[in-house]
């Protein structure tokens, strides 16, 4: 079919930034290729921020330098459905406009000129006033910009330029720096005296006075002495003024990704926003619930269809760098033009889960759009505790719960045996909405769960606005505990939930705590949800999967138990199989491995157990059968020099000098660097 077109869907993003670890290395601007240096030292020096350009020369080739560019000027780009980047456009008009132009009086070209600084910067004044052949005065110029208050500038303001002592370039003039005196060509007065300088300026022309004291519209009226503001205008929020837009958050993932990802995406960078959450289940599995909010999602129309295609990967890993947990998912969203209009308008959330062994981690989840070439992450922190401690979980605040859900019995994103919960990454509710707080206490005694009061106190600016408490006998659950509060009396603003634990004497044991905001809007943009219910925790995928993570964290005595158990449940499954085989070679239980894996001899899968057959009946002595394993392997995978070495040393202990030359021969062509098989060899053939 023929692709018609691509369809945004464009999201409400309140974000957060995420802190990402920089590598060390790092370049100096003079060690950049020329066209490169050029880009960075004169091209957007003035509108680069501090944190791309540190990115930027880390970056350590050419084709990673260009990808940066490119993702530069997209996530400045105000209107991406056009081909034209309009703001790209536009900035190297005004670097023509200050090189043609301005600073020509000066010795270097114009875009160094302070008025072209401020030009690259602003773009051209609403009005200009010249003073430039005024007996009184040194030349002045004054430029006048307003609205840009989204730059973070004032409503209206004053940039002005004067030639120091009548002579060279218009530098930019400064009420502090230089004062109203500085602008008189025959002032006699005090140089500490503003107010008579002012109003010897004021005779020559009242405009000129007023901006020698204060680059702000007003408020000249209001100081006796040069503006400070105007200082603080001109020294760091125009300068700052074409950052203030600018989502730089791009540079750190692309930084962080760009050795992972396709290069089709790295200049695709989506923000987002996200959460994850550690909930134990009754089986006593930890489970990581994330969600990850894009701020857009993109669909391409392929005739009367709207289809993207999400790729997820997951990784989780330790304080030391380990991996720990490590996988994929395809995640692909077809919708028809109803099924678009009943979602177009709504944010959109990826909701995933994965059962997690004890201990500190590092999630990192990459999310991609296939179709659109668009990528967004997660970098989130995780403690798994052991379930039997007495602690209270982090607090889950959701603005919609869902009682007795059809996925119960299931392992579900953010549900909780029949109960659904729907959380917001941002923790935002409106006056309408009810906060419905979540949370898990473990190691319970016996006189808690009987004596025991939760209290519930909502604070704003460490007020107490709302406190209440229950005692634990009263819940139904004594490990999980749900609670519901109406906002509607609550004002609008920034506020604090806290969970106390306390004893029969009211003491405080445990507490938890969570920020969350009520807004003024009538009601907040709800997304719509995509997440894929998952077996129950029975299934044996999940012992698998444990068994694995304790095998990377390097438990062996943990791991082979779950991985038999995985085994034993569906002895079937291929990979409950090899994992098996694997943690039971490492065991040195070669007998068992030839068990479980010649089962599968006869099978399409079978070339999978070829090299851990060949390693076990080597390791038993069963020299002939494993040459004939490794065989099977190479004919089916091609040459590999460990298994070639393998079956050197299998002939040469069978006394086979001659096979056993030819074996290790061929795997020396592959990899001439091997010393030891140079020896062997050189001793076959000394023997020969």
């Amino acid at each position: 079919m023929k692709k018609r077109s691509i369809y945004f869907l464009c999201f409400l993003f309140l974000g957060a930034a995420i802190v990402f670890p920089f590598p060390q290395k790092q370049k100096s601007p003079k060690d950049l290729p020329r066209q490169h240096r050029k880009w960075l030292e004169e091209e957007v020096v003035y509108i680069i921020t501090a944190k791309e350009k540190d990115i930027f020369l880390q970056l350590e080739t050419d084709r990673e330098r260009e990808i940066f560019i490119e993702a530069f000027w997209k996530v400045r780009d105000p209107d991406p459905n056009t081909p034209e980047n309009e703001f790209k456009v536009e900035h190297y008009r005004r670097i023509n406009y200050a090189n043609q132009w301005l600073g020509r009086e000066g010795p270097g070209q114009g875009w160094r000129s302070d008025m072209g600084r401020i030009y690259i910067l602003l773009g051209e004044p609403q009005h200009i006033d010249r003073f430039e052949n005024l007996a009184e005065i040194y030349p002045f110029v004054i430029w006048f910009y307003q609205g840009m208050a989204k730059y973070g500038l004032p409503d209206s303001f004053y940039v002005a330029f004067f030639k120091k002592s009548g002579t060279g370039e218009f530098e930019l003039y400064s009420p502090v720096k230089y004062g109203p005196q500085s602008l008189l060509i025959h002032y006699k007065g005090d140089a500490a005296d503003h107010l008579s300088a002012y109003y010897e300026l004021q005779d020559v022309d009242p405009t000129i006075a007023e901006v020698s004291m204060s680059l702000i519209p007003g408020e000249h009226g209001q100081i006796l002495s040069p503006s400070l503001a105007s200082e603080v205008l001109i020294a760091s929020k125009i300068p700052s003024a074409p950052q203030q837009q600018v989502k730089d958050a791009y540079a750190e993932k692309l930084l962080a990704y760009k050795d992972i990802i396709e290069v089709d995406y790295t200049a695709n960078y989506i923000e987002s926003d996200a959460s994850a959450e550690i909930l134990l289940d009754k089986s006593g599995f930890a489970w990581a619930h994330y969600l990850i909010e894009p701020q857009r999602l993109t669909l391409e129309q392929v005739g009367n269809r709207f289809r993207a295609n999400l790729e997820v990967n997951g990784k989780v890993s330790d304080h030391e760098g380990n991996t720990i947990f490590q996988y994929d998912r395809t995640v692909p969203i077809d919708f028809d033009r109803e099924q678009l209009s009943n979602i177009k308008a709504k944010l959109f959330s990826f909701q995933d889960m994965f059962p997690l062994i004890e201990g500190d981690y590092k999630l990192n989840i990459l999310l991609k759009n296939t179709v659109s070439k668009e990528f967004t992450s997660v970098e989130k922190d995780l403690t798994v505790a052991s379930p039997s401690a007495f602690r209270i979980g982090r607090l889950v605040l959701a603005n919609r719960i869902i009682r007795n859900s059809e996925y119960r019995g299931k392992n579900k994103p953010f549900l909780i045996g029949d109960l659904q919960l729907v959380p917001s990454p941002r923790n935002d509710f409106s006056q309408q909405d009810t906060l419905y707080v979540y949370f898990q206490i473990t190691g319970l005694t016996p006189e808690l769960r009987e004596s025991g009061t939760l209290e519930y106190a909502i604070l704003k600016e460490g007020n107490p606005a709302f406190l209440t408490a229950r005692p634990v006998r009263e819940y139904p659950d004594r490990m999980n505990f749900l609670e519901e509060f109406p906002l509607a009396s609550l004002a609008s603003g920034f506020y604090k939930i806290k969970v106390s634990l306390r004893d029969a004497s009211k003491n405080e044991i445990l507490f938890e705590q969570s920020d969350f905001s009520i807004t003024v809007l009538p009601s907040l943009p709800r997304p719509w949800v995509l997440s894929i219910p998952q077996p129950p925790s029975e299934n044996p995928i999940y012992a698998n999967i444990l068994g694995n993570q304790f095998l990377n964290k390097k438990i062996p005595e943990k791991a082979r138990l779950l991985l038999a158990e995985a085994y034993r449940k569906n002895p079937a499954m291929k990979k409950f199989a090899l994992d098996y085989c694997r943690i039971l070679f490492a065991d040195k239980d070669y007998r068992k491995v030839k068990e479980v894996a010649s089962s599968f001899l006869k099978s399409q899968d079978r070339f999978e157990f070829l090299a851990l057959l060949g390693q076990s009946s080597q390791a038993l002595g069963e020299l002939a059968e494993a040459i004939a394993y490794y065989k099977d392997y190479l004919a089916h995978y091609g040459a590999n020099i460990n298994i070639l070495n393998a079956i050197g040393l299998c002939y040469y202990q069978l006394g086979n000098l001659e096979e056993a030359l030819i074996a290790l021969e061929k795997s020396l062509e592959i990899s001439p660097g091997q010393e030891n098989i140079k020896k062997m060899i050189n001793a076959i053939k000394e023997k020969k």
